[in-house]
């Protein structure tokens, strides 16, 4: 009895822990990618991210939810504190309007329609052309070191929700820190 006791626990453990079993659900940024373009500084980046049922269920209600993704680069000292050379938020709001039968996601004032709430997450979750900061800010070759991550920002919902949202786990999607690192070279001078 023991034995087969032992050997369901183990049988559970190794399913629990095996790659490609809990792990892909879980929310996380999978790529970040620092440009430099026309004097400023974008960020490129892939999110997974998914809305359990519950999330789901309340939006779909036509509750809005924001999405923000917080963004940290800065540049080592040995001689004293980092320098903080950029601190930049971007938040999205994901509604459904039951009346037109539609989906909006958007950023400030800018809100686009979309088919699916997939679609919508979609639009948060491929994080493309984010202006962070002016290529100013940076020393040519030196190497800076950026941390990005992707949440769900409860505190822009309505009271009510956040009282909720403090007693359920459900609400409090978030990936963790990616770390990153970059540096910026001069181009090749042209003759």
């Amino acid at each position: 009895m023991l034995r087969i006791l032992f050997f369901l626990v183990l049988c559970v453990s190794m399913a629990v822990s095996a790659p490609g079993s809990l792990a892909d659900n879980e929310a996380q940024v999978l790529r970040v990618d620092p440009v430099a373009r026309d004097g400023r500084l974008y960020i490129d980046a892939d999110v997974q991210l998914q809305l359990d049922g519950d999330l789901r269920n309340v939006v779909q209600r036509g509750v809005p939810l924001y999405f923000t993704a917080d963004l940290e680069i800065v540049s080592k000292r040995w001689w004293w504190f980092d320098k903080t050379v950029t601190k930049e938020q971007l938040t999205w709001r994901i509604v459904y309007n039951a009346l037109t039968r539609q989906w909006r996601v958007g950023t400030g004032e800018l809100s686009l329609p979309e088919a699916s709430l997939d679609d919508a997450l979609a639009r948060v979750t491929k994080i493309r052309g984010w202006d962070v900061a002016d290529l100013r800010d940076f020393t040519y070759d030196d190497t800076y070191y950026g941390r990005l991550r992707l949440r769900l920002d409860t505190s822009l919902l309505a009271r009510p929700f956040q009282v909720d949202a403090l007693n359920s786990s459900a609400w409090s999607l978030a990936t963790p820190w990616k770390d990153f690192s970059f540096s910026i070279s001069v181009g090749e001078p042209r003759p």
